[in-house]
C-alpha cells in the first residue's frame, strides 16, 4: 500500500448517481496518508435538491473518511458551490473533520499551495447562478449517457474507458476557454498572494503544470475521470488517473474544459444578447 504525505480530492458528487463511489473506495484502500484534503463539491446538495441517490458505496466512503479522521490523519473539507451550503459551518469541525473556506498547505519540501475549490473563480457560477444549474443538469445527462455507453462497450467485448463528457470537452472551443481563463484568474490570485501553486477543482479537468513560474493543480472528479493529486513524502506532487489505469500515475492528457462550462457560457451569451435587444 503507496504511503503518501497528502491526498487532494475534489468533485465527488456524492448524493447523485454520477458518484463513482466505488472507485474512490479503491483509491482510499490503497493509499494511506497523513493529510486528506477534500477540496469541493464533496457532497451535491444541488443535484439532490431535484433527487436524492445515495447508495451503500457512498455511505461507506463518508465512514472511511470519518474513521481516518478519527485514526489521526488530518481531514479537511473546503466546501465548493455544490455544497456551499457547509460555508455557513466554517472553522467548525464534523467528527474530527476540519471545515475551511480555504488553507494553505505548506509541501514537504517548504512550497506553500492555495487550496481552494475555485468557484470564487468562474464567473457564470458567480454572476448567472440559473447558467450554472441549467449546466449542472446537461452534465448530470451526459454522465448518465455515458454509464449506458460503458454497459453497451462492455458487452460488445470493447476495452478501455471512453468518456463522452471528456468528448464534449475536447469538441467544444468555448469550453477549451472557459478552462483557460479559470486557470489565469486562479493563477493570478496566487501570484498576488506570493505562494507557489494551487490545487483546486470545481471544473472537473485534472491538471497539474507550470504556469508562469507557479504551479497550477486540479484534482479533476469523481464523477467521470476518477482522478486525484497526491503528495509524496518529499513534497512532490503527482496526478492520478485511477478510472484509466488501477494504481497508476499519468501526465495530463490535455487540457480541455468541463462540457457543463461550455453550455453555461452558451446560455450566459444568449442571456446577455437577449438583454441588449430589449435595451
Amino acid at each position: 500500500m503507496p504511503q503518501v504525505r497528502s491526498i487532494f480530492l475534489s468533485d465527488i458528487h456524492l448524493g447523485t448517481r454520477a458518484c463513482q463511489a466505488e472507485r474512490l473506495l479503491e483509491f482510499l484502500r490503497e493509499y494511506e496518508a497523513e493529510n486528506v484534503f477534500l477540496i469541493g463539491d464533496i457532497v451535491d446538495f444541488w443535484s439532490m435538491s431535484r433527487s436524492i441517490h445515495w447508495s451503500p458505496a457512498q455511505n461507506t466512503v463518508v465512514q472511511k473518511l470519518l474513521r481516518r479522521a478519527r485514526h489521526g490523519e488530518r481531514v479537511m473539507l473546503i466546501p465548493g458551490n455544490h455544497d456551499e451550503a457547509l460555508r455557513e459551518y466554517l472553522d467548525a469541525a464534523f467528527g474530527d473533520i476540519e471545515l475551511a473556506g480555504e488553507h494553505v498547505h505548506e509541501l514537504a519540501d517548504g512550497r506553500r499551495f492555495l487550496l481552494i475549490h475555485g468557484d470564487e473563480f468562474d464567473q457564470v457560477t458567480r454572476h448567472h447562478r440559473w447558467v450554472a444549474l441549467l449546466g449542472d443538469v446537461a452534465y448530470d445527462w451526459l454522465v448518465r449517457c455515458n454509464t449506458i455507453l460503458s454497459w453497451f462497450r462492455r458487452r460488445l467485448g470493447i476495452a478501455g474507458y471512453w468518456s463522452l463528457a471528456g468528448y464534449a470537452k475536447r469538441k467544444v472551443k468555448s469550453a477549451l476557454q472557459f478552462v483557460l481563463d479559470f486557470e489565469d484568474s486562479v493563477i493570478h490570485s496566487v501570484r498576488q498572494r506570493g505562494l507557489d501553486g494551487v490545487i483546486c477543482g470545481h471544473i472537473h479537468c485534472a491538471a497539474l503544470r507550470e504556469v508562469g513560474g507557479l504551479v497550477y493543480g486540479n484534482c479533476g472528479d469523481w464523477v467521470d475521470s476518477c482522478t486525484a493529486i497526491v503528495e509524496q513524502p518529499d513534497g512532490r506532487l503527482e496526478v492520478i488517473y485511477w478510472s484509466q489505469q488501477k494504481n497508476s500515475v499519468q501526465p495530463p492528457v490535455d487540457n480541455t474544459a468541463l462540457a457543463e462550462a461550455a453550455i453555461r457560457v452558451a446560455a450566459a451569451k444568449t442571456n446577455e444578447e437577449e438583454k441588449a435587444c430589449v435595451s
